[in-house]
């Protein structure tokens, strides 16, 4: 496996006239990010931000119907983009209805000459089932790239240990975070998760927050967060595991070199051997009757 040069965008959301606007704004932030990176994550649900343009008045499922008209308009672009400016492109995540009515929140990887696969979300939050409509989609996959095999965990979905270790123990040693909260309560959860999952697994995770206010829209009106990268804490990296992190709700590219043979070092002569000493199962909880 080569060194990786990752773009994490903070992906600041404003008000458009068009989609066409979307598209424009979309490919200046893809040129923008190749000129120093190999491998681009944009954050969950940015595409939500053209609702409003396409006529959609501020409520979350009209915004979201809307959006999910236009999905295939959507990824054109995004494909388009990572197209014409030679990079591998998580392009965030947007709502993709199934045939037969079901929404699910859908990640497309895209390669540089086109190809593409997906990595839907697993476990909704409670806006994303209870106000939204949005369920659950396909399971967790890895997905080959010149860099060896990465893993992508949705914003929620990183809170949630077994997701992220299905797809480390399938090879992946990078997972990308896309992810868009509207509360730093919410940052913080993906955030420290993030951390966490590096810890456990020691490999490096990556997440791109959407950033800012659009009162214009109903399901993207506050936005907080940074990007960040994290790492093992352990040899031959930070003692808190932070590699790179954002501004607080500056719209931003954050850029680092990830070398795998870092990870490959810490596995094998770490202090501790946290990805080898995962236990194989959940071992039975015993109830101690000592002091009662």
């Amino acid at each position: 496996m080569t060194i990786l040069r990752l773009g994490l965008l903070q992906y600041g959301v404003g008000r458009l006239d068009s989609f066409d606007a979307f598209a424009g704004k979309f490919d200046r932030l893809v040129a923008e990010g190749a000129a120093g990176a190999d491998l681009l994550v944009f954050p969950e649900y940015a595409c939500m931000e053209v609702a409003a343009a396409l006529g959609a008045p501020p409520d979350p499922p009209a915004e979201r119907d809307a959006v999910c008209a236009r999905a295939g308009d959507l990824l054109a672009v995004m494909r388009d983009a990572a197209r014409r400016h030679g990079v591998w492109l998580l392009a965030g995540s947007l709502p993709w209805r199934e045939a037969g009515g079901r929404v699910r929140n859908r990640a497309p990887l895209i390669a540089p000459d086109g190809r593409l696969a997906f990595q839907d979300k697993s476990v909704m939050t409670r806006f994303e089932s209870e106000t939204w409509g949005v369920g659950p989609g396909d399971p967790p996959a890895v997905f080959a790239t010149p860099w060896g095999r990465l893993g992508v965990a949705i914003c929620y979905d990183l809170e949630f240990p077994p997701l992220v270790r299905a797809q480390v123990e399938a090879g992946a040693w990078l997972v990308l975070a896309p992810s868009c909260t509207d509360t730093l309560h919410g940052f913080n959860r993906v955030r420290l998760s993030a951390r966490a999952r590096a810890l456990e697994n020691q490999c490096f995770v990556a997440v791109a927050p959407t950033v800012g206010l659009a009162p214009h829209l109903a399901t993207l009106d506050e936005n907080h967060g940074f990007a960040g990268l994290y790492g093992p804490v352990d040899r031959g990296f930070p003692a808190d595991g932070i590699l790179a992190e954002g501004g607080l709700d500056v719209a931003q590219f954050v850029f680092a070199t990830l070398d795998p043979a870092r990870l490959d070092a810490v596995r094998a002569d770490g202090a501790v051997r946290n990805h080898r000493d995962w236990p194989a199962a959940p071992p039975p909880c015993r109830v101690s009757e000592a002091l009662g």
